[in-house]
């Protein structure tokens, strides 16, 4: 009869061990910030990010703080529910989506923009060559010869109608 978990020799117990090797190759959450990248600085908002009563107009005390606190319990709760009813769901499609795009991306698109290249390439190089030919020379110096520039200072305009082109 046992009086305890087995411990192995540094201590761990047998779910320890399993924790820490699915920490390993999951990657270990920080449960203090899980946004360390600051993506979704938009959603958030508090109590006073939304609701505010100007002088003059103030609430009862009592009514002011159940309401706050009602916003927080059904906003934290709600989000909550949503994420164990759908969370596991979307990060599957997510998942999914994500594969697909990679997949696209490695077997599809990257060959696709190489060949592009490639022939992009043999064309610059038959352009180039057609275009320094002496007779393509000789014409292009005749066209451009011809033509004339003139500068000339345009008037001045007012800084207020200049600056505003969407004018309505």
């Amino acid at each position: 009869m046992s009086e305890g978990p087995i411990n192995d020799t540094n201590g761990r117990t047998a779910s320890n061990r399993i924790f820490s090797s699915v920490r390993k190759v999951m990657g270990s959450d920080d449960e203090t910030n899980r946004d360390p990248k600051n993506l979704n600085p938009h959603l958030k908002v508090m109590w006073n990010d939304i609701v505010g009563e100007p002088e003059g107009l103030k609430s009862l005390d009592i009514f002011w703080t159940c309401s706050r606190i009602t916003y927080n319990v059904s906003r934290t709760f709600c989000y909550i529910l949503l994420v164990v009813l759908l969370g596991p769901l979307i990060a599957l499609i997510n998942g999914l989506l994500f594969a697909i795009l990679s997949f696209c991306q490695i077997w599809l698109v990257g060959p696709c923009l190489r060949c592009c290249k490639i022939n992009c390439g043999t064309l610059r190089m038959f352009t180039e060559t057609l275009l320094q030919g002496p007779y393509f020379q000789k014409i292009f110096a005749l066209i451009f010869s011809k033509f004339k520039v003139r500068h000339q200072k345009l008037p001045e305009a007012d800084t207020d109608n200049a600056a505003d082109y969407f004018n309505v």
